[in-house]
């Protein structure tokens, strides 16, 4: 299998990572401080937040009406996300 060079990049994760160079055959691999994997945005210290609350409000909340989750959705992860 052959991989698409541009579309690799290294993410260092963890404090005390020495943080090597990569490459690819002849080229190096670009670093990048953070990725998105599985629809999720993870950077370099491991920190989803953003994603993470909404999945504590599908978790706290008891009801499931579409009013309720949209108003929490606009007031808590909108915000951070813009």
């Amino acid at each position: 299998m052959k991989f698409n060079k541009a579309k690799c990049k290294v993410l260092h994760v963890g404090r005390p990572n020495p943080k090597h160079n990569y490459r690819l055959g002849r080229e190096w691999i670009e670093s990048s401080p953070e990725e998105k994997h599985l629809r999720l945005l993870v950077d370099e210290r491991l920190k989803m937040s953003q994603q993470c609350m909404l999945g504590c409000i599908k978790n706290s909340m008891t009801s499931r009406s579409r009013e309720v989750i949209l108003h929490l959705y606009s007031t808590l992860v909108r915000p951070h996300l813009e």
